[in-house]
């Protein structure tokens, strides 16, 4: 593909085979009989509300990061949990345009071929959903949104990470899974973020250090058991500050009760209902304009739970988005 020229890496285009289900007897009940499939390089601007499905098909930043590999069969857990959840979006678009695979250690190229994707569905009035894959899928995706609005009057962008781990580590040797928002942040100095769910246990003294250096604005794991007012002021502090939001959840901050299958699992990361009630307040803000929800590894899952949570919040997402 021309898109992907000189780029390492392979790409698959969306295949309805990947969604699986049975046929409701009313018309167009389930997601697998709604949704469509497509190429990214096939992407037109869209009248319509249209959301877009990417995988990132992708843990070599996961294995760099001494992590459990097994990330890169994320994507096609997701789709399969997708498939036969029951479809309440009637006013929006669903299309599948397919996954950017890394081939051997070539992250990086897989990075750009992700980013090329996010800008490119961006550009065409397409809402990116990116399924991982490791975590190390946020540095492709902010890039994306980056170029995408780069001619924008004002274009400051913020990240809201929902997330076990700061994966603000320093660049020692190459990028990994935990190195991503610190190389955002590094290179992007207009850019902001904000962390919830940071786990004490989790993250060194330097991974503070770096982010009270970089004014990184977090909330514990131990503020998160409900969305209260104090949290309601802050992500309000946040938001009110930046012209465009890009979201991302790393399954490893929900509680292993709830998300067993993934690099990190921690008995204590929040629950599922408390997110779902943040993203909605956040995704009233109209602000997002792209997300993702990385490291599900399905090689640890148990009866699939964490593959129908992240198809679940998908669905969520999906369904809440302000255009």
């Amino acid at each position: 593909m021309s898109l992907f020229k000189e780029l390492n890496i392979a790409y698959q285009s969306g295949n309805k085979k990947n969604y699986l289900g049975k046929k409701s007897k009313l018309k167009n009940q389930y997601w697998h009989e709604q949704l469509t499939v497509s190429s990214v390089e096939k992407t037109q601007k869209n009248k319509t509300k249209t959301i877009g499905i990417i995988g990132y098909v992708c843990d070599a930043g996961v294995k760099r990061n001494h992590g459990r590999i097994g990330a890169r069969k994320g994507p096609k857990s997701i789709r399969k949990k997708l498939s036969n959840l029951p479809f309440h979006l009637e006013d929006k678009n669903i299309i599948d345009f397919g996954d950017v695979i890394c081939i051997e250690d070539n992250m990086d190229d897989c990075q750009k071929s992700l980013s090329k994707s996010i800008s490119l569905l961006i550009k065409n009035k397409v809402f990116p959903i990116a399924i991982g894959g490791g975590h190390d899928i946020a540095f492709a995706n902010f890039n994306g949104v980056k170029d995408a609005v780069k001619h924008s009057p004002e274009n400051k962008i913020g990240i809201i990470n929902f997330d076990a781990h700061f994966d603000l580590r320093n660049v020692e040797d190459r990028p990994n899974s935990g190195t991503p928002f610190n190389q955002i942040l590094n290179q992007n100095k207009s850019a902001s973020y904000f962390a919830i769910g940071i786990q004490q246990q989790s993250n060194s003294k330097e991974l503070f250090e770096i982010a009270k250096k970089n004014k990184v604005t977090y909330v514990s794991n131990l503020d998160c058991e409900t969305f209260n007012d104090n949290l309601k002021q802050k992500l309000d502090n946040f938001i009110s500050k930046v012209d465009f939001l890009y979201l991302t959840i790393d399954l490893d901050g929900f509680s292993s009760a709830y998300a067993p299958g993934v690099s990190a699992p921690s008995p204590d990361g929040f629950n599922p209902v408390f997110i779902y009630k943040i993203l909605g307040f956040i995704l009233k803000s109209k602000k997002v304009v792209s997300c993702d929800i990385a490291e599900l590894n399905p090689d640890f899952d148990i009866d699939e739970n964490t593959a129908l949570l992240a198809a679940r919040l998908l669905d969520y997402i999906a369904q809440n988005i302000k255009f």
